[in-house]
């Protein structure tokens, strides 16, 4: 018996080819096999050594939000502006409220430079005076290294503060 081509078998062949290859992935199994040195191996194949299959449940994705339109015009000054219910300060105001937060801002400035200061004197140079407490010579280098520690937060902290008073207008 001599075998003929058949058009609909052979269509019915294609089509259930095309299907499987579009079904693979959602069928692939993936294996939990331990390699020889005992750390477990996440594959595709049953490839080594006591290799069990994972049960995965399907992902679940949230598509994200639709952002909404841009606006005609379309200018940064647009992008910047206020919303229509934000509470707006009169001038007056806030040039008293700049002027209070200068002169604490100036305060602190003061503060920080005067313990500046203080740790400077005790430093010495990085040759500070031994205390009594400190026997060990290893106290009295803890204590250096806190100095030094202490003066280089000061000195940031100076530098924020005047950073900040030049953000702040006349």
């Amino acid at each position: 018996m001599t075998a003929r081509f058949r058009p609909e078998i052979a269509a019915r062949l294609l089509v259930g080819a095309g299907l499987a290859v579009f079904a693979w992935p959602a069928l692939a199994q993936v294996y939990r096999c331990d390699s020889p040195n005992g750390v477990p191996v996440y594959q595709g194949t049953p490839n080594g050594a006591n290799c069990h299959p994972i049960d995965l449940q399907p992902l679940t994705t949230i598509p994200a939000p639709r952002l909404p339109p841009a606006k005609a015009a379309g200018t940064a000054s647009a992008a910047r502006a206020s919303p229509e219910a934000f509470p707006k300060v009169d001038g007056a105001a806030q040039r008293a409220r700049d002027g209070d937060r200068r002169r604490i801002l100036e305060d602190e400035l003061k503060k920080e430079q005067q313990r500046l200061g203080e740790l400077k004197a005790e430093y010495k140079g990085g040759e500070p005076d031994r205390q009594g407490n400190e026997r060990n010579y290893q106290k009295y280098l803890d204590r250096v290294a806190r100095l030094e520690e202490d003066i280089a937060r000061t000195e940031s902290n100076i530098a924020s503060l005047r950073r900040e008073l030049g953000t702040i207008r006349e």
